[in-house]
């Protein structure tokens, strides 16, 4: 079972998310417990603990933390990723987001549609930073790692 079946976010300390970022932490994470894929690979001649995972994510001095656990609970893995390299797309994301939210009120559909393509577009970037990253520490797919770059930026917010 390579997938995540219960995800938590340490989301204390920041400050209390608009309901835009509310909404898409929301999606973000429905649509993780729905699909993802998510596994462990072999690391020091060691197998991995099999899965489903469960996955604690929060940033701790300055590093995105990934604290996974079996589905009993048992410690699978924990690494630590600097936030730099997230740091430029993050805040593009944000602010392609707030252009989204703001089209959606008043723009014509074409507007918004281009402006949707543009955050897709970020998105994708975002996944892949993602997902190269976790290279070694934990295989995601493309839909998966999407989804937690929504949950790094939700992480993000206020950070």
């Amino acid at each position: 079972m390579t997938r995540i079946v219960h995800i938590a976010l340490d989301d204390s300390g920041l400050p209390p998310p608009t309901p835009e970022i509310d909404q898409e932490r929301k999606v973000a994470l429905f649509d993780l417990m729905e699909e993802n894929s998510f596994d462990l690979p072999a690391r020091d001649d060691r197998a991995a603990p099999e899965g489903p995972y469960k996955l604690h994510l929060s940033i701790r001095d300055k590093r995105l933390v990934f604290a996974v656990f079996t589905e009993t609970d048992d410690p699978a893995a924990e690494f630590h990723l600097s936030l730099g390299p997230f740091r430029q797309v993050v805040k593009d994301y944000f602010q392609i987001c707030e252009s989204y939210f703001s089209a959606v009120k008043t723009a014509a559909p074409s507007q918004i549609e281009t402006i949707d393509m543009a955050r897709r577009g970020i998105h994708n970037e975002g996944a892949r930073v993602l997902q190269e990253r976790l290279d070694g520490k934990a295989v995601v797919d493309t839909d998966t790692a999407r989804r937690l770059f929504t949950l790094i930026c939700v992480l993000h917010w206020g950070g």
